[in-house]
C-alpha cells in the first residue's frame, strides 16, 4: 500500500489499522524531530526500554543545519540494531506487530524501522525428549532468532542461509527456512518455499506441528511421521552439513528437518557421542525393537489360538516354550533385555519416565496374576513390548508403532490368522505410500529403491573420518 506523505494522514491510517485507543500494549508517541511533526510506534514488552529511551533523547535533541536526510540523521544519532527505510505502510505494520520499532516523520513518504527487539525468552536447557550422557545442554528455546545463533554458533560456514517466511494470515508467524547454499538440494528448496509460500490458513497456533500438518496433506488414518523433530543444535547442524533443510518456527523450541525417510527416525544424537562401534550396536538393537514393539503381542496370541498347530515361524521366536534352554540362548537373551532396558530409559521423555517403571509394572502385575486376573505370559509379552516402543528415539515413530500394534491385536483377537495377515499387510502399504516432499525418495529410502551405499551409512555408525568416504 502507498505511503501516506502527511503526518496526520499517517496519523489516521494507522489509527484505522490497529486499536490504539482499546490495546494498552500498543505504543503511538508523538515526538518532535528537528523540529518536524514525528511518531513512534512500537508493542511494549518487545523492545529494550533502555535503548529506547535513549533513542528518543537522542532524536529529540537533533539540530540538523546540513538538512540530511531521514535515514541519514538516524544512523549518524541511533547507534543500535538495524535501521531500514520502508516505503510499504501494509510491511511497516507488519513489522511493528513483529517486534520492531517505526518512526513517522512529516514530509516523508516512508518510515523508518529499527530492530531493537528483546523477546522474552528462557535460557537454553537440556532437552526432556532428546537426552544424552554427554554433549551440549544448550538446546533449543521458543525465540527463533537465539535458535538460528545456536546454529550458527556451530557452523561457521557463509553460504549457510536463514531466510524468513511469514505463516499465517492472523498470526504471521515467523517460519525460518534453513540450509548450506552449495550443498541444498535446489528442486526441494524451492518446492518447500513454494509450499510455504501458498500456505493459507489463519495462524501455527501449534508451532511446528501446524506447519507439519499444513505442508504434508496426509490421510487421517495415517500415523507415520514425515518430519523428523530435533530440539538439539548440534543435530541441526549436522543435518544442514548432510544438504538437508531445516524448518524452525518462532515460538517452538524444535526445528523440522527435511527430507526424512522412515530410517531417519531411527538414529539418535547419543550414536555420535560414543564409540563407532558402541554406536553401531545400540543403533541395531534400537532397529530391532522396532518390528519386536509391533509383532511380539499378535504373534504371542497367534501361538495361543493355535496351540496344536507346528508354527516353525512362531517356534522361532518363542523357543523358550519348548525343550530346555542352554545357558548361551539365556545368555543372549537377558543380554539384549537388559540392553533394551538400558535404551528405553534414554529415550523415554523425563515427564513419563517416574510412572513408568519396572517396580511399579512388577508390582501391578503380581496383584493381577494373585487376583487371577492375568497369566505370567501375557504380563511378559505385553511389557516387553512396551520397553522395546520405549527404545524408539521418535516420540511419534513410538505412537504410530502403538497404533499398529493395537489395531494388530484387535485383528489377531477377532480373526486369528486371517485378520493378523490382512491388517499387517494393510500396515505395511500405509508405511510405503507415505508421502515426503523429496520426491526423489520415497519414505521406504534406501531399502526402496535400494542404495546400498546410502543403506549402510543409515545402519552404520562410521567414524567422522571416514564419514564423508561412506556417505
Amino acid at each position: 500500500m502507498d505511503f501516506p506523505s502527511n503526518i496526520e494522514e499517517i496519523k489516521e491510517r494507522i489509527e484505522t489499522t490497529l486499536p490504539i485507543e482499546k490495546s494498552f500494549d500498543l505504543i503511538f508517541r508523538e515526538i518532535t524531530v528537528d523540529k518536524k511533526h514525528a511518531f513512534v510506534l512500537f508493542i511494549n514488552g518487545f523492545v529494550k526500554d533502555g535503548v529506547m529511551v535513549h533513542i528518543m533523547r537522542e532524536l529529540q535533541n537533533v539540530d540538523d543545519t546540513k538538512k540530511e536526510s531521514i535515514r541519514k540523521i538516524f544512523l549518524k544519532n541511533v547507534p543500535f540494531g538495524e535501521v531500514t527505510q520502508e516505503y510499504d505502510f501494509d510491511k511497516v505494520i507488519t513489522d511493528v506487530l513483529s517486534g520492531l520499532v517505526a518512526f513517522f516523520i512529516d514530509g516523508g513518504n516512508s518510515a523508518l524501522v529499527i530492530d531493537i527487539r528483546e523477546f522474552p525468552a528462557r535460557e537454553p536447557s537440556e532437552s526432556l525428549i532428546e537426552k544424552v550422557t554427554r554433549g551440549a545442554r544448550d538446546d533449543f528455546v521458543e525465540t527463533i532468532v537465539f535458535n538460528t545463533a545456536l546454529v550458527r554458533r556451530r557452523i561457521g560456514d557463509p553460504r549457510m542461509t536463514f531466510e524468513i517466511v511469514k505463516v499465517g494470515s492472523v498470526s504471521r508467524t515467523d517460519v525460518a527456512v534453513g540450509y548450506i547454499d552449495d550443498k541444498v538440494n535446489k528442486k526441494l528448496l524451492e518446492n518447500v518455499l513454494q509450499k510455504l509460500n501458498n500456505i493459507d490458513i489463519p495462524a501455527l497456533m501449534m508451532g511446528e506441528k501446524s506447519l507439519e500438518e499444513v505442508l504434508i496433506n496426509k490421510k487421517w488414518y495415517n500415523p507415520m511421521p514425515v518430519f523428523r523433530v530435533t530440539e538439539r543444535p548440534e543435530s541441526v547442524a549436522a543435518h544442514l552439513i548432510e544438504g538437508h533443510i531445516v524448518l524452525m518456527v518462532d515460538t517452538s523450541p524444535t526445528a523440522l528437518i527435511i527430507p526424512s525417510t522412515l530410517l531417519y527416525f531411527t538414529h539418535y544424537v547419543e550414536d555420535y557421542y560414543q564409540a563407532p562401534l558402541v554406536g553401531t550396536i545400540t543403533r541395531f538393537v534400537r532397529i530391532l525393537s522396532i518390528p519386536i514393539a509391533h509383532l511380539l503381542v499378535p504373534l504371542f496370541m497367534l501361538l495361543v489360538a493355535y496351540p496344536n498347530s507346528d508354527y516353525n515361524l512362531f517356534k522361532f521366536f518363542f523357543f523358550f516354550f519348548f525343550g530346555e534352554i542352554t545357558i548361551f540362548a539365556q545368555i543372549v537373551f537377558v543380554e539384549f533385555w537388559l540392553e533394551v532396558l538400558q535404551l528405553s530409559s534414554l529415550h523415554t521423555p523425563t515427564n513419563t519416565e517416574s510412572a513408568f517403571t519396572i517396580i511399579g509394572s512388577l508390582i501391578l502385575g503380581n496383584y493381577a496374576i494373585d487376583m487371577g486376573l492375568l497369566v505370567p505370559d501375557s504380563i511378559l509379552f505385553a511389557i516387553s513390548s512396551a520397553i522395546c516402543n520405549h527404545c524408539i528415539p521418535n516420540p511419534e515413530l513410538a505412537n504410530a508403532v502403538r497404533v499398529f500394534r493395537w489395531i494388530l491385536i484387535l485383528a489377531t483377537g477377532f480373526f486369528k490368522i486371517y485378520g493378523f495377515v490382512i491388517v499387517w499387510i494393510i500396515e505395511m502399504f500405509i508405511i510405503a505410500t507415505t508421502k515426503t516432499l523429496d520426491k526423489q525418495k520415497g519414505y521406504l529410502w534406501p531399502l526402496f529403491p535400494l542404495d546400498f551405499k546410502a543403506l549402510k551409512h543409515f545402519l552404520i555408525r562410521y567414524p567422522l573420518a571416514k564419514f564423508e568416504k561412506n556417505k
